[in-house]
């Protein structure tokens, strides 16, 4: 071997060690891209510097249609992993060769586009929040303090590392529906308070934001609001929670799918305990076993987060539970710290207290006994037989 060769190989060692885990997959077909005489500024929307284009490609006649609806039955693994890719605020495949063998059946569901994307196989990179200060990433920092926690660690996704690429900052995730097979999926927004505090520290009543108070529901303005045409950012963020579950039970549903049926995401006005119930019940069917797998996992999970330094010091607002199941196994994880904030030092949370404005509870733990509670006792339409041996909790 000459010393240039060798020199080569030590460097294609030092490039692959460091691409870790999706990031071959990644590079692979940014090589097949490339030699097809694909650019990478095909990635580039025509208003943003953002990293990903528009993942689905559909013809000329219909660029400005709206997203196409999912077939009467859709490829299940790929119908789910968008759903996961969804409540982990997904849109977009990494590559062209990603793109070209999915662009037939994923679909946009909700969320933000661009946030994320597959990595490769068991992985996904998720873009740094907008708004984020370049030098503070609080999700980054989330999942890092939490993947070092002993306690926390197995209640999460799994955390390999953040990274750069044009000039934009991801950190790469354990994809959680790797292994599963055509499961059932639901995405659980936790909390009775799901906006920052500095988000709604004006005073200031706003316009626009009566304007779209009213939109929502014309009687919800008070005289006073009706009488000024505005109302405060608090106030607006406040009704908006109302509207649905979180104010009153602390969790709300934001999608579920079902094994061969379309997901549901129009969830918002699910909000009384008998809709709640009757929504896990749907999700949950016949199957007594999975039922009990995710009240032991959750109620796990509650017990981690209660023994957390971390959780005591911080208010989680805005992130989810993840829930997944299949014939064989059971998973659930907290998702999304975007909002996870640590509080004054002269602050003591318990994330069940009612929140007011400067104690920074968020009602993390008492939606969670609630939802637990609910899971319990729904009423499911079938006893299955319970012959069969338990599944196995994911973790």
């Amino acid at each position: 071997m000459t010393v240039t060769s060798k020199m080569n190989s030590v460097s294609r060692q030092s490039v692959l060690s460091r691409l870790g885990p999706g990031g071959l997959l990644y590079a692979a077909n940014k090589i097949i891209a490339v030699a097809s005489g694909k650019e990478d500024e095909r990635w580039r929307g025509k208003d943003e510097g953002a990293l990903f284009k528009r993942w689905r490609r559909t013809p000329s006649s219909v660029q400005s249609a709206p997203a196409v609806p999912a077939p009467a039955t859709p490829p299940s693994s790929d119908l789910l992993k968008f759903l996961a890719i969804n409540a982990l605020e997904l849109s977009a495949p990494a590559s062209d060769a990603l793109l070209k063998s999915r662009s037939s059946e994923w679909f946009q569901l909700s969320g933000h586009p661009g946030s994320l994307a597959p990595a490769g196989p068991g992985t996904v990179w998720k873009r740094r929040a907008p708004g984020d200060h370049p030098a503070h990433n609080p999700e980054r920092d989330a999942y890092e303090a939490l993947a070092a926690c002993p306690h926390m660690r197995s209640a999460i996704p799994r955390y390999y590392r953040e990274l750069e690429y044009g000039g934009e900052h991801f950190i790469e995730l354990q994809d959680l529906l790797h292994g599963f097979r055509d499961p059932h999926v639901m995405d659980i927004k936790m909390g009775t308070r799901t906006f920052l505090e500095d988000e709604v520290c004006n005073a200031r009543a706003r316009p626009d934001l009566y304007d779209k108070m009213v939109r929502l529901d014309p009687n919800a303005p008070t005289e006073s609001e009706h009488a000024a045409r505005a109302v405060t950012k608090l106030r607006y963020m406040q009704f908006r929670e109302q509207r649905s579950s979180s104010a009153e039970q602390g969790f709300r549903i934001e999608a579920v799918k079902l094994p061969g049926q379309p997901p549901l995401t129009d969830l918002q006005k699910v909000r009384e305990p008998h809709q709640l119930a009757a929504t896990i019940a749907r999700f949950l069917g016949n199957d007594e076993r999975a039922r009990r797998a995710i009240v032991s996992r959750l109620r796990e999970i509650r017990d981690l987060f209660e023994r957390s330094e971390f959780f005591r010091t911080h208010e989680i607002v805005g992130s989810s539970i993840f829930i997944i199941y299949d014939d064989e196994r059971v998973g659930a994880w907290l998702i999304d710290f975007a909002k996870t904030r640590r509080v004054p030092e002269n602050i003591v949370v318990n994330h069940r207290a009612l929140w007011k404005q400067g104690n920074h509870e968020e009602g993390f733990l008492y939606g969670l006994d609630r939802l637990i509670n609910i899971i319990e006792t729904a009423n499911l339409s079938k006893i299955g037989d319970e012959a069969t041996e338990e599944p196995d909790v994911t973790r």
